[in-house]
């Protein structure tokens, strides 16, 4: 039952990574999109994030649950040392969704919509960096518990050079995903060439902002390149994420745009697998040269096997649901 659990948790982040990516990807688009064109923009992202928005952070809240019920050494580790950006991160969270409806939905229209706009763009921007920070400091060895100090303890433990590549690099994705689906929501010639031209230039930051994750993890002394490369899955995963880019350079070459958000979704799944699989089960390597695991830092039989059963029960109901609601807006659109 623990692989049933730890499936669903890893299934819960990369879904997360992309619904909630596309999410957070809407904001940074438009943030970064000339004046002059943020109107148009902003009508593109609402309607592309539509059926994503009422439900993507429930990928999040279930792999919070899962940590703290199946491991809960592994959840009081990172909510410990991790917890400035943690919380940052949540009141990213809070911040757009209030700003995001506020500035859709406010009654009246006054000076209050700029301010909401304002919250929405930054707030976009800045949670999926924190989520990069996150993610960095869990897998680069600056965790340590034996540290003296505040700042080495709490501060340092995720504010490094690596961690602001991978905020740098999860921002790109994001702004990436947005764009890429965005696509398929564009009314005219005008429009598609916009989004077109916006996905493109998301690729090269994300190609960009790739490199740097390389550079600073050399810099840092982390075997990235060991990580990714020493193993023929990791090559494979990497290889197959550059023929779904060359396919959908190709697609938007062609403007056939039906494959390019599966294609995109293939390629965060492939990103993760190239990231994750030579450590695996090994979700904290931490400073003073010990880790936890998955295997071994897990809840006692009883708890894991209720929670992948509540697991597997709560996904016939949530998925199927889940895809009537993105039916429900495809059908609206049309």
């Amino acid at each position: 039952m623990i692989y049933v659990v730890i499936g669903f948790l890893w299934l819960s982040i990369c879904l997360y990574i992309i619904l909630g990516g596309a999410d957070f990807g809407a904001g940074i688009v438009e943030l970064f999109t000339h004046k002059k064109a943020r109107h148009k923009t902003e009508e593109i992202m609402y309607q592309s994030i539509a059926p994503v928005w009422e439900a993507n952070h429930m990928w999040l809240i279930i792999a919070i649950v899962i940590l703290f019920v199946g491991f809960p050494e592994i959840y009081t580790t990172m909510s410990t040392y991790l917890h400035i950006p943690l919380v940052l991160m949540l009141l990213g969270i809070i911040a757009r969704g209030t700003a995001f409806t506020f500035r859709h939905y406010d009654a009246v229209k006054d000076n209050w919509q700029i301010l909401y706009t304002q919250i929405f763009y930054y707030a976009s921007l800045l949670t999926p960096f924190f989520l990069g920070l996150i993610a960095a400091a869990t897998v680069s060895h600056s965790i340590n518990p034996d540290a003296v100090g505040f700042l080495d303890l709490y501060i340092f433990s995720w504010l490094n050079w690596f961690g602001v590549s991978v905020g740098l690099f999860t921002v790109s994705l994001c702004a990436y995903l947005a764009s890429i689906f965005s696509l398929r929501e564009t009314r005219d010639k005008a429009d598609l060439t916009l989004m077109i031209k916006k996905s493109k230039q998301t690729m090269v930051f994300v190609v960009i902002t790739g490199m740097l994750v390389f550079l600073t993890a050399y810099i840092s002394d982390i075997p990235l390149v060991m990580w990714v490369f020493s193993k023929p899955l990791g090559v494979m995963a990497i290889s197959f994420a550059t023929v779904a880019l060359a396919l959908i350079l190709r697609a938007l070459h062609h403007r056939k745009l039906l494959p390019v958000r599966a294609l995109a979704g293939f390629q965060m799944v492939m990103i993760l697998v190239a990231a994750t699989y030579q450590h695996n089960p090994d979700i904290i390597l931490l400073g003073n040269g010990q880790h936890l695991s998955l295997l071994e830092h897990m809840a006692p039989p009883k708890t894991i096997n209720a929670l992948g059963w509540a697991l597997m029960l709560g996904s016939l109901f949530i998925l199927p649901f889940l895809f009537y609601l993105m039916a429900s807006f495809s059908k609206q659109r049309k």
